[in-house]
């Protein structure tokens, strides 16, 4: 799951970031409305943490232009005003959700979970390669039909591998789409998840390495 966090208090944009990554799930900040849609333009986001009272360009906009762009991810609108009618607009500008603030931490998360989970991409038909099925609206693994236990950065390794149908993924690539823009490619996160992926598909190896480039199935 990639997520998107657009709040321009950066203080507590950087907590519901550092929560959000605590709970396995890759995030990158944008602390203006601009910088959020330039960001949104390259990424597929499957869930935007949108605030309403943004500097350059405001919330709402923001939200209108990513429904007129046709991207897919989902809008969960965060704002400081709790009447009916704020909640009302918000969700005719084509927000899927509306939390006020202060919130629960606990609750954001369901949120981002439950709206990450109607996502589009999550009903996207599943993956074959080498024997492997990845079914993404499942979220189920299996190997010439035996039944796989993948950790999340594990099977989103193994989703990237199988959309590019065999060809070539560099470990930047890989990087970018698992993991958010804030890993640091000198931890050697990419490398051990490979190694346990790995191992749980068993053999023979369907994941090839190309030295100084990336991964192929």
């Amino acid at each position: 799951m990639r997520v998107l966090v657009v709040e321009d208090e950066e203080r507590l944009a950087d907590a519901v970031a550092h929560g959000l990554r605590l709970h396995a799930i890759a995030v990158d900040v944008a602390y203006d409305g601009q910088d959020a849609l330039d960001m949104a333009s390259y990424v597929d986001y499957d869930v935007v943490v949108l605030d309403r009272d943004l500097p350059e360009v405001h919330g709402d906009d923001v939200c209108r232009r990513l429904r007129a762009s046709g991207g897919g991810g989902r809008v969960l609108m965060l704002t400081a005003a709790g009447q009916i009618r704020d909640k009302v607009d918000g969700l005719a500008l084509g927000a899927d959700d509306y939390l006020v603030k202060p919130f629960a931490f606990a609750e954001l998360v369901a949120r981002v979970r439950a709206l990450a989970r109607r996502a589009p991409r999550a009903a996207s038909a599943p993956l074959e390669r080498a024997g492997i099925t990845l079914d993404p609206a499942r979220r189920t693994v299996t190997r010439d039909g035996r039944t796989l236990s993948l950790n999340r950065k594990e099977f989103d390794v193994l989703r990237v591998l199988l959309e590019a149908g065999g060809g070539l993924v560099t470990s930047g690539e890989l990087r970018k789409s698992v993991w958010d823009e804030h890993a640091d490619p000198g931890t050697g996160a990419l490398r051990v998840t490979i190694t346990s992926l790995r191992k749980k598909l068993g053999v023979p190896t369907p994941i090839q390495n190309v030295p100084g480039k990336g991964y192929r199935l």
